[in-house]
């Protein structure tokens, strides 16, 4: 399994409409995406405009899937409008342990 997690900052004023784009693309990536497992997103308790998501794949091939979906350039666009310019993070890593 593959764990991609991304952090970000949201411009003051656009938290919603981005909570809206981000559940649109997460269900699309459920529908659309076969390697898709498990999707969260979180909001920093001292910070409502920082959040982080945290999504777990099969594979890589699987995030590059996503990487390469139709709605995935949807939800880049919409990100650009949403996102502070270079406050997001993206890590890659091999998920090595789960409990539940």
């Amino acid at each position: 399994m593959i764990a991609l997690t991304v952090s970000l900052h949201v411009v003051p004023g656009c938290r919603e409409d981005f909570l809206k784009a981000i559940a649109d693309n997460a269900e699309r990536s459920f529908t659309d995406e076969p390697g898709c497992r498990y999707f969260d997103v979180v909001c920093d308790l001292a910070d409502d405009h920082h959040f982080v998501f945290h999504e777990i794949y099969d594979d890589e091939a699987a995030v590059e899937a996503h990487r390469a979906a139709p709605h995935f350039k949807a939800w880049r666009e919409a990100a650009a409008k949403y996102v502070v310019p270079g406050s997001q993070v993206n890590t890659l890593s091999r998920r090595l342990f789960h409990h539940s």
